[in-house]
């Protein structure tokens, strides 16, 4: 059963690209959220709205957690096949640059991550996978990324972050080899699975985390809570996803 819908739901994914490279050429609505620079567009209601009622024919009797609410309502527990959906991640990056946002999903099976899939949505590049499968980018096995320390390869880590000092995270950056802004947490996870960043940290929403938790994992990679616990699926979290090796070193300078 399983193969099959891992089958359908990278059909599906690829046709919500499509549609959303499409609709990007069009007029669409942008409207804020929480604050002037933290937006929604229709495109982002659009596809959620698509990708939700696919789920749901493909997968009956699943529950959906899905950002901009036309998923299940009041979800408090991770019982039977749960999905989560980030229907345009990046969408700061999608308004104003057209460019660098993706589309994620996971399935989750009584709380175990089962599959994962993130949409590179402008390069077409198709990233899934999920324990004992595999990762695949486009339908090619990659292998796990290289443990490198932290002043080897480049980090990720959200501006705000860096900008407010939260845990000491600029000495973190200054230890690396360089620091990476993509505004997008799917192309920073698809750094980390792919091997172009050896650390990544932002403070992440359900929506942010669940597909790169899936297939980082997969590939031995640390995806933790910055102060070492186990990220809630449910909950936001501040999280640390790296090697193993730049997973204690930066344990080593935010304590």
């Amino acid at each position: 059963m399983i193969d099959e819908l891992n089958s359908k739901v990278i059909e599906l994914i690829k046709t919500v690209n499509e549609r959303t490279l499409s609709r990007m050429k069009e007029p669409f609505n942008v409207a804020t959220k929480t604050n002037y620079n933290d937006l929604v567009t229709s495109v982002d209601k659009e596809n959620e709205q698509y990708i939700d009622d696919h789920l749901r024919q493909l997968d009956p009797g699943c529950r959906i957690l899905s950002e901009e609410g036309f998923g299940t309502k009041d979800i408090s527990d991770l019982r039977g096949h749960l999905w989560i959906v980030d229907p345009i991640d990046g969408t700061l990056n999608f308004v104003k640059q057209h460019d660098h946002f993706g589309i994620m999903l996971a399935l989750y099976v009584d709380g175990q991550p089962t599959l994962g899939y993130i949409m590179d949505c402008t390069n077409r590049r198709l990233y899934h996978g999920g324990p004992g499968r595999g990762v695949y980018v486009n339908g090619q096995k990659i292998t796990a990324p290289e443990n490198l320390g932290l002043r080897a390869g480049l980090v990720a880590i959200s501006s705000p972050l860096i900008l407010e000092n939260v845990h000491h995270l600029p000495a973190v950056a200054q230890a690396a080899s360089g620091l990476r802004m993509y505004g997008s947490a799917a192309m920073e996870m698809t750094g980390i699975l792919t091997g172009e960043l050896v650390g990544y940290v932002s403070y992440l929403r359900p929506w942010d985390l669940a597909a790169g938790r899936v297939m980082a994992e997969e590939l031995g990679l640390v995806v933790k809570s910055i102060d070492g616990s186990k990220p809630d699926v449910l909950s936001s979290n501040l999280v640390l996803v790296a090697t193993r090796q730049v997973s204690q070193d930066v344990q080593k300078i935010t304590g």
